[in-house]
């Protein structure tokens, strides 16, 4: 299953917004650095819009945190794989 509504993306979904707080920035904040609208960050957050790897990219940057910091570190920590 390849959407937003697989457990692997509630799991990433999680982790941006994790990430995101840990930089200390709001919603607005985090929009405002990367040139976009309150509204992006949301739906990111919210699973109402797919996460492509390069905006992934742009958040590792913006929270000034490692890329893997998005990616489970075991099989055990996510959903097997089918």
């Amino acid at each position: 299953m390849a959407s937003i509504y697989d457990p692997r993306y509630a799991d990433l979904r999680r982790r941006l917004r994790a990430a995101r707080l840990r930089a200390g920035l709001t919603q607005v904040e985090a929009a405002s650095r990367l040139g976009k609208n309150q509204q992006y960050i949301n739906r990111c957050e919210a699973g109402d819009r797919r996460v492509d790897f390069l905006e992934i990219l742009d958040f590792a940057v913006l929270y000034e945190c490692p890329l893997e910091s998005f990616i489970p570190s075991s099989p055990s920590d996510s959903i097997e794989l089918k």
